[in-house]
C-alpha cells in the first residue's frame, strides 16, 4: 500500500508542475503558423538586403570601371642618381602633347637622374627608359618624353571646375608598391602657404585630398569619377612621416601649362604683371571699407616702370580682386595666377580703386626681361 501511494503522490506532482505558469513558459512552442510566419519576414529581410546591396554594387562599380579605364596609363618610376645611395621611387600619368607621349610626374622625384638612371615601368610590366627629361623647379613639375608601342595616354580633366567634397581617386607607388589606389574627397583648394622639403616651389595653389597618400606618391595621379586625371599628387602634411589624411596635389591645368613651355621651350617663362604687392594686406578687415561683399584681393604697394601694369595706369593702393573673372583671394593667389599665364597672353583685371571697382585689360610681359636674375 505504500508503494501505491508513493506512485500516487509522484504522479499528482507531475500533473501539477506541467499545469503550472513556470513549465507552461519553458514548453511554450511557436505555432507551425508563427514559424512561418518569422521565416518569411526573414526571406523579405535577405530580399531587401539583396536589392540594397545590389544598389550599393553597381556604384562601386563605378570605382571599378575608373581604375580599369586609368590603370594603363599610370607609371611606376625608379630613380637614381650618382648623388644618391636610395632611389627615389615615385608615380607618373602617361599625356598626349602633340603626336607624342610624355610621363607627367613631379620634379623632385627625378630632379637629380638622368635618363640612364630612370626606369618606368607601365602597368602591362614593360620596363622602358625615358629618351628626354624637363623640370620645373618653381612648380615641382617633371616631364618625361617616352617612346615605346601601345601606350596608352590619360584623359584630362579641367581642374578648374574641381570643388570641394568631388570623390577623387589616387594612385601611385605608396612605398614602393606600384599601381595602388586610394579613395576619399578633395577636402580643400588653393593652398598656396605649404613649406616643402624643397623651397623653391615657389608657385602653389594646390588641390588638398584626403585619399590616402604616403611616400612614393609623388607624381601619381589625381583622377576624378570621370576617370580624369584632375591633379599630380605631390606631397603629405604629416606629423609620422605617412598618411594623416592630408595630401596635397597640383592642379592639371597649371602642370599642363608648365608641361608644354618645358617641351616647347626647355624652361618655363614666367609672365610678368609688374606690381608689387602688399604681403600685409588683410582683405579680411579692409573688405567693408572697400565696398566689398566678401574678403579677397591683393593691394599693390607698388609698380614697376614700364610694366604691364604701368602702361595700364594701374596705381600704389589699387586692389586687385578679379584675374579674367576669377576672384583673387590674396597676395600668393595673383602670384600663382599669372606664373601660369602664357607671356603676351591678354588679361583682364578688376581693379577697386577708392571703393569703386574698374576693369582694365593688359598684355602680361616676361619676367625675365624685367627680373633678370629672377629664379624661372
Amino acid at each position: 500500500m505504500a508503494s501505491r501511494a508513493w506512485t500516487l503522490h509522484l504522479l499528482i506532482a507531475i500533473v501539477a508542475v506541467a499545469h503550472c505558469p513556470l513549465f507552461a513558459v519553458a514548453q511554450d512552442e511557436p505555432s507551425s503558423s508563427a514559424t512561418s510566419e518569422s521565416e518569411a519576414e526573414r526571406e523579405q529581410l535577405y530580399k531587401d538586403l539583396q536589392s540594397d546591396l545590389e544598389a550599393l554594387e553597381r556604384q562601386a562599380s563605378v570605382l571599378r570601371r575608373v581604375v580599369k579605364v586609368v590603370t594603363p596609363s599610370v607609371v611606376h618610376i625608379e630613380a637614381g642618381s650618382a648623388r644618391r645611395t636610395v632611389e627615389e621611387a615615385g608615380g607618373g600619368a602617361l599625356i598626349r602633347i602633340g603626336d607624342d607621349i610624355y610621363v607627367l610626374t613631379n620634379r623632385h622625384v627625378i630632379k637629380e637622374s638622368t635618363t640612364s638612371t630612370i626606369d618606368i615601368k607601365l602597368a602591362d610590366g614593360r620596363r622602358i627608359r625615358p629618351t628626354a627629361i624637363w623640370s620645373d623647379p618653381g612648380t615641382d613639375v617633371g616631364v618625361l618624353k617616352v617612346d615605346a608601342p601601345r601606350l596608352v595616354s590619360a584623359r584630362l580633366g579641367d581642374s578648374d571646375k574641381v570643388e570641394i567634397g568631388d570623390f577623387v581617386l589616387a594612385v601611385g607607388s605608396p612605398f614602393g608598391l606600384s599601381h595602388s589606389v586610394t579613395f576619399g574627397i578633395i577636402s580643400a583648394k588653393g593652398r598656396r602657404d605649404l613649406q616643402l622639403g624643397d623651397a623653391r616651389v615657389r608657385y602653389q595653389d594646390f588641390l588638398q585630398t584626403d585619399a590616402a597618400i604616403n611616400p612614393g606618391n609623388s607624381g601619381g595621379p589625381l583622377i576624378s569619377l570621370r576617370g580624369e586625371v584632375i591633379g599630380i599628387n605631390t606631397a603629405i602634411a604629416s606629423n609620422s612621416g605617412g598618411n594623416d589624411g592630408i595630401g596635397f596635389t597640383i592642379p592639371i591645368n597649371m602642370a599642363m601649362t608648365v608641361a608644354r613651355q618645358l617641351i616647347k621651350k626647355g624652361h618655363v617663362s614666367r609672365a610678368y604683371v609688374g606690381v608689387h604687392l602688399d604681403r600685409d594686406f588683410d582683405a579680411a578687415k579692409s573688405a567693408e571699407q572697400l565696398g566689398l561683399a566678401r574678403p579677397v584681393g591683393a593691394r599693390v604697394s607698388g609698380i614697376t616702370p614700364n610694366s604691364p601694369a604701368a602702361k595700364a595706369n594701374l596705381r600704389v593702393d589699387d586692389v586687385i580682386v578679379q584675374l579674367n573673372g576669377k576672384w583673387i583671394e590674396d597676395d600668393d593667389h595673383l602670384i600663382s595666377q599669372v606664373s601660369v599665364t602664357a607671356v603676351g597672353e591678354s588679361v583682364e583685371l578688376t581693379v577697386i580703386r577708392e571703393r569703386r571697382p574698374f576693369r582694365v585689360r593688359l598684355s602680361v610681359g616676361d619676367r625675365a626681361k624685367f627680373e633678370p636674375d629672377s629664379e624661372r
